[in-house]
């Protein structure tokens, strides 16, 4: 396996090849907190409408809270009812990598981060124009960070 990955870094509108992340489970407890670790890790999903991060208004970009890569800008948030925060594109396809899931008898596409093959959430075909998707990601995979910073 490459130890290196192509991401598409929002805030210098470049693609760079950087180090892919890798740790273990035990790694990952210790980084991160109890709810992070289980949807991120363990394929978990939060509450319906419990980090909806309805109280960020942009401009920023959410990010990977395991590896910081850059994930979907604030501009293509929207308000889906699912109570999840969903998007319409991410910043790059090389960001994410979308994968099938056959979990709990259904079909659906699940979204990774491409760096350090965190557990997102999903993607749906029901999304508003311009592409039609939405992804519907788990609050507690993302970090918000305000392009001031």
């Amino acid at each position: 396996m490459d130890d290196t990955v192509r991401i598409y870094d929002a805030k210098k509108k470049t693609v760079e090849a950087v180090a892919r992340i890798d740790r273990t489970d035990a790694e990952w407890q210790r980084l991160l907190t109890k709810k992070q670790y289980e949807i991120t890790t363990r394929n978990g999903t939060e509450a319906p409408g419990s980090m909806t991060f309805d109280d960020v208004h942009g401009p920023g970009v959410f990010k990977c809270v395991r590896c910081g890569t850059d994930l979907f800008k604030y501009s293509t948030k929207f308000e889906s009812g699912t109570g999840w925060p969903s998007f319409y594109e991410p910043v790059s396809p090389l960001n994410v990598v979308l994968q099938p899931d056959h979990s709990f008898g259904m079909t659906r596409t699940e979204v990774l981060c491409a760096r350090c093959r965190s557990h997102l959430g999903h993607v749906f075909d029901d999304g508003p124009p311009p592409t039609g998707k939405r992804y519907c990601m788990n609050g507690y995979a993302l970090r918000f960070v305000p392009d001031s910073q």
